[in-house]
């Protein structure tokens, strides 16, 4: 049984605290906050009484009936919060993106090996029965030599708050750091190497505050294999992905925030069939269980998982296409 500790009790500790319940091999021993009334509504919507509450970071990850912390605060705070969480030996569960640039990225990176804990990044899709099939379609060449990857991740925001997570760069905003990382991610679930990836061309646009809200780029890997990925605050995309090999094609309709029940549709010549995939678990609740199995069995590389030298890849190559569509 993994005993964790939540900090950040904002809408992703929420779902944490939600998803739990479902899980066989989890429970929340301690949340922290640094808005009292965030503890407060906590406190009256979650039957928790044995659950300690801490108005500060620091108290949380010094808590020893833990062994496993859920960071889910502001993209510009994962830093040096996963920095505290390894020198206290607490295993963590980081929102996306874990850093905001490649530089801290690989600051952490060197951190969660010398202090030699398990670091996974909040990509819950890749804890989805959806993911294994998605894989096993793959391997078993049912696509042919993989040719093209087609990738998308938008929704429209109607105002630029200047205060808000998403357009504030202070705080981390921006499409790629927001949304980027994921179309990077599951491209990262078949080529993991960052050296392998070549961008032929990128652009975006840069609001006001500085961040962008929207940008594409395609990119070549292993010299053969074509993406186009985009990424947007500025319109609703059917955010889709699709695979194309040289005997047939996938489409996954739902990569990024699949249902207990989801669809695959595969095309091969003249033949075209859909796959149901069910699932018992809700999405983050498959994410839990997941991660905390790992960790109770000192797991730190999982096929399905991002670890911290895919979270290093994925952020090496979110760091380029941002530079890029600065140029």
């Amino acid at each position: 049984m993994i005993k964790w500790g939540i900090i950040g009790l904002g809408n992703m500790g929420q779902k944490f605290t939600n998803a739990i319940k479902e899980t066989s091999n989890s429970k929340i021993i301690s949340v922290a906050s640094l808005d009292k009334n965030k503890i407060k509504n906590f406190k009256e919507n979650y039957n928790l009484n044995e659950v300690s509450v801490y108005g500060n970071y620091d108290e949380i990850i010094k808590d020893k009936n833990i062994n496993a912390i859920y960071i889910a605060t502001l993209n510009n705070t994962h830093f040096h919060l996963i920095k505290k969480c390894t020198q206290h030996e607490k295993n963590v569960l980081c929102e996306k993106p874990f850093t905001l640039n490649y530089d801290e990225g690989r600051e952490v990176y060197d951190y969660v090996l010398k202090n030699n804990i398990i670091f996974y990044e909040g990509f819950a899709y890749r804890s989805h029965p959806q993911t294994k099939i998605v894989k096993e379609i793959v391997k078993n060449n049912e696509l042919g030599e993989i040719t093209n990857f087609q990738s998308s991740f938008g929704f429209k925001v109607n105002k630029i708050k200047p205060e808000s997570r998403l357009f504030n760069k202070s705080l981390g905003g921006g499409a790629i750091l927001d949304v980027g990382c994921y179309p990077l991610s599951i491209l990262n679930l078949f080529y993991k190497d960052p050296d392998s990836y070549k961008f032929l061309n990128a652009r975006g646009n840069l609001t006001h505050t500085n961040v962008d809200d929207f940008a594409e780029a395609e990119i070549e890997i292993n010299k053969k294999i074509k993406c186009q990925i985009k990424i947007s605050f500025k319109e609703n995309y059917q955010n889709k992905t699709i695979i194309e090999g040289q005997k047939g094609k996938l489409t996954i309709n739902s990569p990024w925030l699949p249902e207990k029940q989801t669809t695959l549709e595969i095309s091969q010549g003249n033949s075209y069939y859909k796959k149901i995939v069910k699932s018992d678990l809700s999405l983050y609740a498959n994410q839990i269980e997941k991660v905390s199995d790992n960790f109770e069995k000192n797991i730190k590389d999982d096929k399905f998982l991002v670890n911290i030298q895919n979270s290093l890849a994925i952020m090496k190559n979110m760091s380029i296409w941002s530079k890029l569509i600065k140029k």
